[in-house]
Protein backbone atom coordinates (compact mmCIF):
# COMPACT_ATOMS: atom_id res chain seq x y z
CA UNK A 1 0.00 0.00 0.00
CA UNK A 2 1.51 3.32 -0.92
CA UNK A 3 2.72 5.77 1.60
CA UNK A 4 2.55 9.26 1.97
CA UNK A 5 5.65 11.30 2.70
CA UNK A 6 6.49 14.94 3.08
CA UNK A 7 9.14 16.19 1.10
CA UNK A 8 11.00 19.02 2.11
CA UNK A 9 13.85 20.76 0.49
CA UNK A 10 16.79 18.09 -0.54
CA UNK A 11 15.30 15.24 1.33
CA UNK A 12 12.32 13.34 2.26
CA UNK A 13 10.89 13.63 5.49
CA UNK A 14 10.46 10.30 7.28
CA UNK A 15 7.69 9.89 9.85
CA UNK A 16 8.67 7.62 13.04
CA UNK A 17 6.21 4.85 11.98
CA UNK A 18 7.89 4.61 8.88
CA UNK A 19 10.60 2.98 11.52
CA UNK A 20 8.96 -0.62 12.13
CA UNK A 21 12.23 -1.94 13.84
CA UNK A 22 14.33 -0.77 15.93
CA UNK A 23 14.97 3.03 17.11
CA UNK A 24 13.84 5.39 15.03
CA UNK A 25 16.42 7.97 16.19
CA UNK A 26 18.61 6.04 15.02
CA UNK A 27 17.69 6.44 11.25
CA UNK A 28 17.02 10.42 12.08
CA UNK A 29 20.10 13.44 12.44
CA UNK A 30 20.18 16.20 15.23
CA UNK A 31 17.54 18.13 12.86
CA UNK A 32 15.12 15.05 12.59
CA UNK A 33 16.17 14.59 8.21
CA UNK A 34 16.93 11.35 7.35
CA UNK A 35 20.66 10.43 8.64
CA UNK A 36 23.08 11.75 6.33
CA UNK A 37 25.56 9.09 5.16
CA UNK A 38 28.10 10.94 2.75
CA UNK A 39 32.08 11.12 3.54
CA UNK A 40 35.07 13.29 2.44
CA UNK A 41 35.26 11.12 -0.42
CA UNK A 42 31.49 11.52 -1.78
CA UNK A 43 32.11 15.07 -1.22
CA UNK A 44 35.23 15.68 -3.14
CA UNK A 45 33.43 13.50 -5.76
CA UNK A 46 30.27 16.20 -5.95
CA UNK A 47 33.20 19.21 -6.36
CA UNK A 48 35.46 17.65 -8.77
CA UNK A 49 31.99 16.85 -10.99
CA UNK A 50 31.12 20.26 -10.94
CA UNK A 51 34.71 22.16 -10.88
CA UNK A 52 36.29 19.79 -14.05
CA UNK A 53 34.01 20.86 -16.70
CA UNK A 54 34.67 20.30 -20.03
CA UNK A 55 36.43 23.55 -19.99
CA UNK A 56 39.67 21.92 -18.78
CA UNK A 57 40.01 21.73 -22.38
CA UNK A 58 39.97 25.14 -23.57
CA UNK A 59 42.34 26.51 -20.78
CA UNK A 60 45.20 26.22 -23.52
CA UNK A 61 43.51 28.91 -25.29
CA UNK A 62 43.00 30.60 -22.08
CA UNK A 63 46.45 30.39 -21.28
CA UNK A 64 47.80 31.27 -25.13
CA UNK A 65 45.97 34.59 -24.31
CA UNK A 66 47.51 35.66 -21.09
CA UNK A 67 51.13 33.98 -22.22
CA UNK A 68 53.89 31.42 -20.02
CA UNK A 69 53.99 34.14 -17.33
CA UNK A 70 50.60 35.25 -16.40
CA UNK A 71 48.58 31.95 -16.91
CA UNK A 72 49.78 29.88 -14.63
CA UNK A 73 50.53 32.18 -12.08
CA UNK A 74 46.34 33.06 -12.73
CA UNK A 75 45.41 29.67 -12.36
CA UNK A 76 47.24 29.13 -9.28
CA UNK A 77 45.99 32.30 -8.05
CA UNK A 78 42.32 31.42 -8.27
CA UNK A 79 43.24 28.16 -6.86
CA UNK A 80 44.13 29.58 -3.83
CA UNK A 81 40.96 32.02 -3.38
CA UNK A 82 38.59 29.51 -4.33
CA UNK A 83 40.11 27.34 -1.91
CA UNK A 84 39.77 29.73 1.21
CA UNK A 85 36.54 31.27 0.50
CA UNK A 86 35.40 27.81 0.64
CA UNK A 87 36.73 26.66 3.74
CA UNK A 88 34.87 30.12 5.50
CA UNK A 89 31.73 29.00 3.63
CA UNK A 90 31.97 25.52 5.06
CA UNK A 91 32.19 26.84 8.78
CA UNK A 92 28.89 28.60 7.89
CA UNK A 93 26.88 25.69 7.51
CA UNK A 94 25.86 26.02 11.38
CA UNK A 95 24.88 28.98 12.91
CA UNK A 96 25.72 30.47 14.93
CA UNK A 97 28.65 27.84 15.89
CA UNK A 98 30.21 25.95 13.06
CA UNK A 99 29.87 23.06 14.95
CA UNK A 100 27.14 22.64 17.03
CA UNK A 101 25.21 25.45 15.97
CA UNK A 102 22.02 25.02 13.51
CA UNK A 103 22.17 23.30 10.28
CA UNK A 104 21.35 25.66 7.00
CA UNK A 105 20.49 23.22 4.37
CA UNK A 106 20.76 26.21 1.17
CA UNK A 107 23.22 28.96 0.59
CA UNK A 108 20.14 31.44 0.61
CA UNK A 109 19.46 30.15 4.75
CA UNK A 110 23.18 30.42 5.31
CA UNK A 111 22.99 34.29 4.37
CA UNK A 112 19.69 34.57 5.75
CA UNK A 113 20.87 33.48 9.32
CA UNK A 114 24.19 35.57 9.52
CA UNK A 115 23.58 38.33 7.25
CA UNK A 116 19.71 38.71 6.80
CA UNK A 117 17.80 41.60 5.17
CA UNK A 118 17.94 42.08 1.33
CA UNK A 119 21.30 40.41 0.79
CA UNK A 120 19.04 37.03 0.89
CA UNK A 121 17.34 37.67 -2.15
CA UNK A 122 20.46 39.15 -3.67
CA UNK A 123 21.97 35.56 -3.32
CA UNK A 124 18.98 33.90 -4.73
CA UNK A 125 18.86 35.81 -7.20
CA UNK A 126 22.59 35.28 -8.42
CA UNK A 127 22.75 31.32 -7.33
CA UNK A 128 19.75 30.33 -8.93
CA UNK A 129 20.18 32.40 -12.17
CA UNK A 130 23.77 30.69 -12.40
CA UNK A 131 22.13 27.51 -11.74
CA UNK A 132 19.72 27.97 -14.90
CA UNK A 133 22.75 29.58 -17.20
CA UNK A 134 25.36 26.30 -16.25
CA UNK A 135 22.03 23.88 -16.59
CA UNK A 136 21.17 25.23 -20.22
CA UNK A 137 25.06 25.96 -20.76
CA UNK A 138 25.79 21.75 -20.31
CA UNK A 139 22.73 21.12 -22.55
CA UNK A 140 24.55 22.89 -25.37
CA UNK A 141 28.44 21.70 -24.45
CA UNK A 142 27.11 17.80 -24.05
CA UNK A 143 25.52 18.06 -27.57
CA UNK A 144 28.88 19.33 -29.06
CA UNK A 145 30.42 16.65 -27.59
CA UNK A 146 28.27 14.34 -29.21
CA UNK A 147 28.33 15.91 -32.43
CA UNK A 148 32.16 15.84 -32.33
CA UNK A 149 31.75 12.14 -32.46
CA UNK A 150 30.02 11.83 -35.59
CA UNK A 151 32.09 14.73 -37.10
CA UNK A 152 35.35 12.74 -36.23
CA UNK A 153 34.09 9.47 -37.94
CA UNK A 154 32.68 11.61 -40.83
CA UNK A 155 36.51 13.26 -41.11
CA UNK A 156 38.24 9.70 -40.75
CA UNK A 157 36.05 7.92 -43.65
CA UNK A 158 35.82 11.15 -46.11
CA UNK A 159 39.22 13.71 -45.36
CA UNK A 160 39.95 16.37 -43.22
CA UNK A 161 38.71 19.11 -45.80
CA UNK A 162 35.51 17.93 -45.55
CA UNK A 163 32.92 20.05 -43.76
CA UNK A 164 31.07 16.96 -41.98
CA UNK A 165 28.15 19.69 -40.86
CA UNK A 166 25.38 17.91 -38.32
CA UNK A 167 22.79 19.55 -36.21
CA UNK A 168 23.10 19.61 -32.52
CA UNK A 169 19.39 19.73 -31.78
CA UNK A 170 18.85 16.07 -31.99
CA UNK A 171 21.72 15.33 -29.60
CA UNK A 172 20.62 18.04 -27.20
CA UNK A 173 16.71 16.31 -27.40
CA UNK A 174 19.11 12.97 -26.43
CA UNK A 175 20.53 15.07 -23.69
CA UNK A 176 17.08 16.00 -22.50
CA UNK A 177 15.54 12.62 -22.37
CA UNK A 178 18.43 11.13 -20.28
CA UNK A 179 18.08 14.44 -17.98
CA UNK A 180 14.42 13.64 -17.72
CA UNK A 181 15.15 10.59 -16.65
CA UNK A 182 17.64 11.16 -14.05
CA UNK A 183 15.84 14.69 -12.68
CA UNK A 184 13.36 12.22 -10.86
CA UNK A 185 16.03 11.15 -8.57
CA UNK A 186 14.69 12.80 -5.44
CA UNK A 187 17.61 14.60 -3.63
CA UNK A 188 21.28 15.33 -3.61
CA UNK A 189 21.34 12.46 -1.26
CA UNK A 190 20.78 9.85 -3.75
CA UNK A 191 23.24 11.24 -6.38
CA UNK A 192 26.50 10.05 -4.80
CA UNK A 193 27.34 7.29 -7.75
CA UNK A 194 26.61 9.69 -10.39
CA UNK A 195 28.86 12.26 -9.53
CA UNK A 196 31.37 9.72 -8.84
CA UNK A 197 30.76 8.26 -12.47
CA UNK A 198 31.02 11.90 -13.67
CA UNK A 199 34.33 12.30 -11.65
CA UNK A 200 36.06 9.56 -13.42
CA UNK A 201 34.72 10.60 -16.96
CA UNK A 202 36.37 14.00 -16.07
CA UNK A 203 39.44 12.42 -15.13
CA UNK A 204 39.73 10.20 -18.24
CA UNK A 205 38.96 12.60 -21.21
CA UNK A 206 41.00 15.48 -19.43
CA UNK A 207 44.04 12.40 -19.15
CA UNK A 208 43.57 11.72 -22.89
CA UNK A 209 43.22 15.70 -24.04
CA UNK A 210 46.54 15.74 -21.95
CA UNK A 211 48.64 12.46 -23.36
CA UNK A 212 47.30 14.25 -26.84
CA UNK A 213 48.75 17.28 -26.20
CA UNK A 214 52.07 16.06 -25.05
CA UNK A 215 52.38 13.35 -27.67
CA UNK A 216 52.12 16.59 -30.21
CA UNK A 217 54.58 18.91 -28.62
CA UNK A 218 56.85 16.06 -28.34
CA UNK A 219 56.42 15.37 -32.14
CA UNK A 220 57.83 18.45 -32.89
CA UNK A 221 56.34 18.10 -36.71
CA UNK A 222 55.32 21.90 -37.17
CA UNK A 223 56.31 24.99 -35.45
CA UNK A 224 54.85 26.12 -32.71
CA UNK A 225 54.85 29.93 -31.48
CA UNK A 226 54.20 30.65 -28.14
CA UNK A 227 55.73 33.73 -26.13
CA UNK A 228 55.60 34.97 -22.48
CA UNK A 229 53.21 37.03 -22.95
CA UNK A 230 51.10 35.18 -25.28
CA UNK A 231 49.38 35.96 -28.53
CA UNK A 232 51.33 39.12 -29.74
CA UNK A 233 49.69 42.47 -30.94
CA UNK A 234 50.12 43.08 -34.59
CA UNK A 235 50.62 39.49 -35.81
CA UNK A 236 47.77 37.33 -33.71
CA UNK A 237 45.37 39.66 -32.82
CA UNK A 238 44.95 43.85 -32.73
CA UNK A 239 45.37 46.00 -30.08
CA UNK A 240 42.03 45.75 -28.85
CA UNK A 241 41.21 41.93 -29.10
CA UNK A 242 44.54 41.57 -26.85
CA UNK A 243 42.39 43.34 -24.28
CA UNK A 244 39.10 41.90 -24.90
CA UNK A 245 40.49 38.19 -25.03
CA UNK A 246 42.73 38.67 -21.65
CA UNK A 247 40.02 39.80 -19.63
CA UNK A 248 37.68 37.11 -20.88
CA UNK A 249 40.91 34.75 -20.33
CA UNK A 250 40.98 35.87 -16.57
CA UNK A 251 37.17 35.20 -16.53
CA UNK A 252 37.39 32.16 -17.41
CA UNK A 253 40.25 31.00 -15.31
CA UNK A 254 38.23 32.72 -11.99
CA UNK A 255 35.12 30.78 -13.23
CA UNK A 256 36.38 27.56 -14.17
CA UNK A 257 36.99 27.24 -10.07
CA UNK A 258 33.71 28.21 -8.90
CA UNK A 259 31.44 25.45 -7.04
CA UNK A 260 30.40 28.16 -4.15
CA UNK A 261 26.63 27.77 -5.87
CA UNK A 262 26.30 24.27 -4.95
CA UNK A 263 28.52 23.81 -1.53
CA UNK A 264 26.10 24.26 1.26
CA UNK A 265 23.92 21.73 -0.58
CA UNK A 266 27.06 19.52 -0.84
CA UNK A 267 28.05 20.05 2.88
CA UNK A 268 24.06 18.91 3.74
CA UNK A 269 24.97 15.17 2.63
CA UNK A 270 28.26 14.68 4.83
CA UNK A 271 27.29 12.70 7.89
CA UNK A 272 27.77 14.72 11.55
CA UNK A 273 30.94 13.19 12.57
CA UNK A 274 33.50 14.20 12.08
CA UNK A 275 32.22 17.24 12.37
CA UNK A 276 30.64 18.63 8.61
CA UNK A 277 32.91 21.61 8.35
CA UNK A 278 35.98 19.44 8.73
CA UNK A 279 35.07 16.84 6.22
CA UNK A 280 34.11 19.96 3.78
CA UNK A 281 37.33 21.36 4.35
CA UNK A 282 39.07 18.44 3.58
CA UNK A 283 36.91 17.62 0.49
CA UNK A 284 37.20 21.25 -0.88
CA UNK A 285 41.18 20.54 -0.64
CA UNK A 286 41.03 17.20 -2.50
CA UNK A 287 39.39 18.82 -5.01
CA UNK A 288 40.54 21.55 -5.65
CA UNK A 289 44.11 20.66 -5.37
CA UNK A 290 43.07 17.94 -8.47
CA UNK A 291 41.25 20.38 -10.29
CA UNK A 292 44.63 22.42 -10.21
CA UNK A 293 46.75 19.96 -11.08
CA UNK A 294 44.58 19.17 -14.15
CA UNK A 295 43.87 22.56 -15.13
CA UNK A 296 47.64 23.27 -15.00
CA UNK A 297 48.54 20.53 -16.71
CA UNK A 298 46.04 21.03 -19.52
CA UNK A 299 46.73 24.49 -19.80
CA UNK A 300 50.12 24.27 -19.89
CA UNK A 301 50.77 21.10 -22.34
CA UNK A 302 47.96 22.35 -24.55
CA UNK A 303 50.01 25.74 -25.39
CA UNK A 304 53.08 24.19 -25.82
CA UNK A 305 51.39 22.01 -28.06
CA UNK A 306 49.23 24.50 -30.13
CA UNK A 307 50.73 27.98 -29.27
CA UNK A 308 49.17 30.94 -30.26
CA UNK A 309 46.44 29.03 -32.45
CA UNK A 310 45.05 27.13 -29.55
CA UNK A 311 41.45 26.37 -30.17
CA UNK A 312 38.88 26.98 -28.13
CA UNK A 313 38.57 23.15 -27.14
CA UNK A 314 41.06 20.98 -28.44
CA UNK A 315 38.67 17.99 -28.72
CA UNK A 316 35.49 19.23 -29.94
CA UNK A 317 37.13 21.62 -31.58
CA UNK A 318 39.35 19.65 -33.35
CA UNK A 319 43.02 20.48 -32.59
CA UNK A 320 43.09 16.91 -33.20
CA UNK A 321 41.78 14.20 -35.46
CA UNK A 322 43.73 10.84 -35.37
CA UNK A 323 43.24 8.50 -33.49
CA UNK A 324 40.00 9.32 -34.11
CA UNK A 325 38.74 6.56 -31.78
CA UNK A 326 40.77 7.95 -28.81
CA UNK A 327 38.94 11.59 -29.83
CA UNK A 328 35.40 9.61 -30.18
CA UNK A 329 35.99 8.17 -26.63
CA UNK A 330 36.99 11.20 -24.83
CA UNK A 331 33.88 13.46 -26.21
CA UNK A 332 32.00 10.30 -24.97
CA UNK A 333 33.24 10.76 -21.43
CA UNK A 334 32.41 14.55 -21.81
CA UNK A 335 29.00 13.99 -22.36
CA UNK A 336 28.85 11.40 -19.99
CA UNK A 337 30.31 13.94 -17.10
CA UNK A 338 27.85 16.83 -18.21
CA UNK A 339 24.67 14.13 -17.65
CA UNK A 340 26.51 14.05 -14.15
CA UNK A 341 27.07 17.94 -13.59
CA UNK A 342 23.67 18.70 -14.97
CA UNK A 343 22.22 17.35 -11.89
CA UNK A 344 24.75 18.54 -9.29
CA UNK A 345 23.34 22.20 -10.31
CA UNK A 346 20.05 21.10 -10.85
CA UNK A 347 19.03 19.55 -7.75
CA UNK A 348 19.72 22.72 -5.45
CA UNK A 349 17.30 24.60 -7.94
CA UNK A 350 14.69 21.64 -8.04
CA UNK A 351 14.59 21.54 -3.96
CA UNK A 352 14.92 25.36 -3.32
CA UNK A 353 11.05 25.05 -6.04
CA UNK A 354 9.63 22.18 -4.36
CA UNK A 355 10.45 23.43 -1.00
CA UNK A 356 9.12 26.89 -1.84
CA UNK A 357 5.94 25.30 -3.39
CA UNK A 358 5.70 22.74 -0.28
CA UNK A 359 5.68 25.68 2.29
CA UNK A 360 2.93 28.06 0.40
CA UNK A 361 0.70 24.88 -0.46
CA UNK A 362 1.08 22.29 2.43
CA UNK A 363 -2.22 20.56 1.85
CA UNK A 364 -1.66 20.29 -1.54
CA UNK A 365 -1.55 16.60 -1.90
CA UNK A 366 -0.55 16.52 -5.63
CA UNK A 367 2.56 19.25 -3.92
CA UNK A 368 3.01 17.01 -0.76
CA UNK A 369 2.12 13.05 -1.25
CA UNK A 370 4.82 10.48 -2.31
CA UNK A 371 3.59 7.32 -3.65
CA UNK A 372 5.68 4.31 -2.84
CA UNK A 373 6.20 1.88 -5.79
CA UNK A 374 8.37 -1.69 -6.03
CA UNK A 375 10.80 -0.79 -8.51
CA UNK A 376 13.12 -4.08 -9.49
CA UNK A 377 16.83 -4.30 -8.52
CA UNK A 378 16.04 -0.57 -6.50
CA UNK A 379 14.17 -1.16 -3.96
CA UNK A 380 11.47 1.17 -2.89
CA UNK A 381 11.09 4.78 -5.37
CA UNK A 382 8.62 7.44 -3.88
CA UNK A 383 6.88 9.27 -7.02
CA UNK A 384 5.99 12.93 -6.42
CA UNK A 385 3.60 13.66 -9.47
CA UNK A 386 4.87 17.83 -8.59
CA UNK A 387 8.69 16.70 -8.65
CA UNK A 388 7.55 14.77 -11.80
CA UNK A 389 5.75 17.38 -13.42
CA UNK A 390 7.72 20.36 -12.40
CA UNK A 391 11.28 19.07 -13.15
CA UNK A 392 10.67 17.25 -16.58
CA UNK A 393 9.11 20.91 -17.58
CA UNK A 394 12.27 22.23 -16.31
CA UNK A 395 14.75 19.72 -18.35
CA UNK A 396 12.17 20.85 -21.55
CA UNK A 397 12.66 24.14 -21.18
CA UNK A 398 16.43 24.03 -20.64
CA UNK A 399 16.97 22.08 -24.07
CA UNK A 400 14.30 24.41 -25.70
CA UNK A 401 16.43 27.64 -24.32
CA UNK A 402 19.44 25.84 -25.60
CA UNK A 403 17.97 25.34 -29.27
CA UNK A 404 16.87 28.61 -29.93
CA UNK A 405 20.62 30.52 -28.44
CA UNK A 406 23.09 28.41 -29.50
CA UNK A 407 25.70 31.03 -28.54
CA UNK A 408 24.00 30.92 -25.01
CA UNK A 409 27.70 30.00 -24.08
CA UNK A 410 28.68 33.59 -24.34
CA UNK A 411 25.45 34.70 -21.68
CA UNK A 412 27.24 32.37 -19.27
CA UNK A 413 30.45 33.89 -18.95
CA UNK A 414 28.39 36.82 -18.41
CA UNK A 415 26.36 35.07 -15.55
CA UNK A 416 29.42 34.07 -14.36
CA UNK A 417 30.91 37.29 -13.95
CA UNK A 418 27.39 38.32 -12.51
CA UNK A 419 27.68 35.28 -10.40
CA UNK A 420 31.71 34.75 -9.29
CA UNK A 421 31.99 37.97 -6.63
CA UNK A 422 28.80 37.61 -4.53
CA UNK A 423 28.42 33.92 -4.46
CA UNK A 424 32.85 32.75 -4.61
CA UNK A 425 34.17 36.14 -2.37
CA UNK A 426 31.88 38.73 -1.06
CA UNK A 427 29.14 36.13 1.03
CA UNK A 428 31.61 33.80 2.31
CA UNK A 429 34.07 36.82 3.54
CA UNK A 430 30.97 38.82 4.88
CA UNK A 431 29.74 35.73 6.92
CA UNK A 432 32.95 34.68 8.44
CA UNK A 433 33.30 38.73 9.54
CA UNK A 434 30.04 38.65 11.30
CA UNK A 435 30.19 34.95 12.48
CA UNK A 436 34.46 35.20 14.08
CA UNK A 437 33.46 38.97 14.94
CA UNK A 438 36.31 41.05 13.60
CA UNK A 439 36.30 44.24 14.60
CA UNK A 440 35.98 46.78 11.88
CA UNK A 441 39.26 48.40 10.38
CA UNK A 442 41.72 45.98 11.68
CA UNK A 443 44.09 43.85 9.83
CA UNK A 444 42.16 41.07 9.40
CA UNK A 445 38.89 42.96 8.18
CA UNK A 446 41.38 45.40 6.17
CA UNK A 447 42.95 42.46 4.03
CA UNK A 448 39.56 40.49 3.64
CA UNK A 449 37.94 43.63 2.25
CA UNK A 450 41.04 44.03 0.28
CA UNK A 451 40.69 40.28 -1.21
CA UNK A 452 36.73 41.64 -1.99
CA UNK A 453 37.09 44.41 -3.86
CA UNK A 454 39.92 42.96 -6.09
CA UNK A 455 37.83 39.84 -7.05
CA UNK A 456 34.69 42.25 -7.75
CA UNK A 457 37.34 44.17 -10.10
CA UNK A 458 38.13 40.87 -11.62
CA UNK A 459 34.58 40.52 -12.20
CA UNK A 460 33.69 43.56 -13.93
CA UNK A 461 36.77 43.13 -15.98
CA UNK A 462 35.43 39.71 -17.31
CA UNK A 463 31.62 41.29 -17.30
CA UNK A 464 33.10 43.56 -19.86
CA UNK A 465 34.93 40.94 -21.68
CA UNK A 466 31.83 38.46 -21.77
CA UNK A 467 29.64 41.59 -23.43
CA UNK A 468 31.92 42.21 -26.14
CA UNK A 469 32.12 38.78 -27.22
CA UNK A 470 28.38 38.21 -26.98
CA UNK A 471 28.51 41.22 -29.10
CA UNK A 472 30.59 39.52 -31.72
CA UNK A 473 28.65 36.63 -31.59
CA UNK A 474 25.15 38.66 -32.31
CA UNK A 475 26.63 40.08 -34.71
CA UNK A 476 27.79 36.98 -36.85
CA UNK A 477 24.85 34.80 -35.57
CA UNK A 478 22.41 33.29 -38.12
CA UNK A 479 19.10 31.99 -37.47
CA UNK A 480 18.91 28.14 -38.11
CA UNK A 481 22.24 27.90 -39.41
CA UNK A 482 23.69 24.49 -38.04
CA UNK A 483 26.51 25.39 -35.58
CA UNK A 484 29.06 23.10 -34.16
CA UNK A 485 31.16 25.24 -31.60
CA UNK A 486 35.22 25.39 -32.09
Amino acid sequence: MAREMQKNTMFIEQNTGDYENGDPQKNLDDDGREKRTGTWVTASAHIITAVIGSGVLSLAWAIAQLGWVVGPAVLIAFSFITYFTSTLLADCYRAPDPVHGKRNYTYMDVVRAYLGGRKVQLCGLAQYANLLGVTIGYTITASISMVAVKRSNCFHKHGHHVKCQTSNNPFMIIFACIQIVLSQIPNFHKLSWLSILAAVMSFTYASIGLGLSIAKAASGGEHVRTSLTGVQVGVDVSGSEKVWRTFQAIGDIAFAYAYSTVLIEIQDTIKATPPENKSMKRASGVGVTTTTLFYVLCGIVGYAAFGNDAPGNFLTGFGFYEPFWLIDFANVCIAVHLIGAYQVFAQPLFGFVESLCARHYPDNKFITREHAMDVPFCGVYYLNFFRLVWRTAYVIVTAVLAMIFPFFNDFLGLIGAGSFWPLTVYFPIEMHIAQAKIPKYSFRWVCLKILSWVCLIISLIAAAGSVEGLIQSLKTYKPFQTRNEE
